[in-house]
């Protein structure tokens, strides 16, 4: 029988495989240096039970734990010149960062507010871990909880807190995962195009080049990314439009939604919600699950549902 290295080198190619493969040997995840930011504080695990210490020491945690488990169900539109009539109103389900083994009521609270949404695809732009090494069996074991109430077809991309060694599982039970990939979405005999790159932030494996190389020119063309990091690349690699996550908008807010840190070497116009670069539309969702400490203040979770219109 295939090893798990042969099989993701059959699926990936031998580079992608074992750059991923690789860096995920190499001592585990490191707190400094590595991928794109100097500083990973949800690698830090010892400053995660100070962090829930000291919220706890102020009477504050069951209120943040209720916070968590308060999704929001957020509509975002998007106009788009060129976009067929096919797919005018074309509604997209974008859920991130659901880190399905943290809490099993966050993972709860995300199936019931899921199970009766109406949308044509789901995307999912990754960290359904809560560490970010070690085992897999529970994360596997709640997405395909989670999963049961999706409406197919279902698209995906990994995180910085998803091993590899996930990606046979998820597709199994489902999910299509872009791995510095495209597709055709195909309605009434029109066109559009959907790109996932791998992990940008810790592992920078992704590959928009190679993403976007049977796109054709013109075509409408839509790009799922872990972090909004690479905005600046997408933008100049002709996308129309990012889906994305990772910042979880800041999780711990000060009042306002002021995040403290969002953990991501970009502007904090890119952080949280809808914005534009040059032509490029984006969104980055505040997720549905929580990191570092179960907890949200002043940024509840969400799940968003996109709607492409014609302008």
């Amino acid at each position: 029988m295939d090893t798990i290295e042969q099989q993701l080198e059959a699926r990936l190619g031998r580079v992608h495989a074992r750059q991923r493969l690789g860096i995920e040997a190499d001592h585990g995840h490191r707190v400094f240096g590595r991928g794109l930011n100097f500083f990973h504080p949800e690698n830090w695990y010892s400053v995660h039970a100070l962090i829930r210490l000291a919220i706890q020491l102020v009477g504050m945690y069951e209120r943040g734990q209720r916070n968590a488990r308060n999704l929001q169900v957020k509509e975002n539109l998007i106009h788009l010149p060129h976009l067929p009539a096919a797919f005018h109103d074309f509604k997209i389900l974008h859920l991130t960062d659901l880190h399905v083994d943290m809490d099993d009521r966050n993972l709860v609270a995300m199936i019931q507010t899921v199970a009766d949404l109406e949308y044509d695809i789901c995307v999912l732009t990754g960290d359904y871990r809560a560490q970010t090494f070690g085992e897999i069996d529970g994360a596997v074991a709640g997405m395909q909880r989670l999963i049961t109430v999706l409406k197919q077809p279902i698209y995906g991309v990994l995180g910085n807190h998803d091993s590899i060694r996930m990606l046979p599982a998820l597709e199994a039970m489902g999910i299509n995962m872009l791995m510095n990939e495209a597709i055709e979405l195909n309605k009434e005999n029109s066109k559009i195009y959907l790109a996932g790159v791998d992990d940008p932030h810790y592992f920078r494996v992704d590959n928009l080049e190679k993403a976007i190389r049977n796109i054709p020119i013109g075509a409408v063309s839509l790009l799922l990314s872990h972090t909004p990091e690479i905005f600046r690349q997408a933008a100049y690699a002709d996308f129309d439009v990012m889906f994305c996550g990772h910042t979880h908008g800041g999780q711990i807010c000060l009042p306002g939604g002021i995040p403290v840190t969002l953990d991501s070497k970009c502007p904090r116009y890119v952080g949280a919600g809808k914005w534009r670069y040059q032509h490029l539309q984006g969104y980055t969702s505040v997720g549905a699950g929580t990191s570092i400490v179960n907890a949200r203040f002043n940024c509840l979770p969400e799940v968003t549902i996109h709607h492409l219109l014609q302008a």
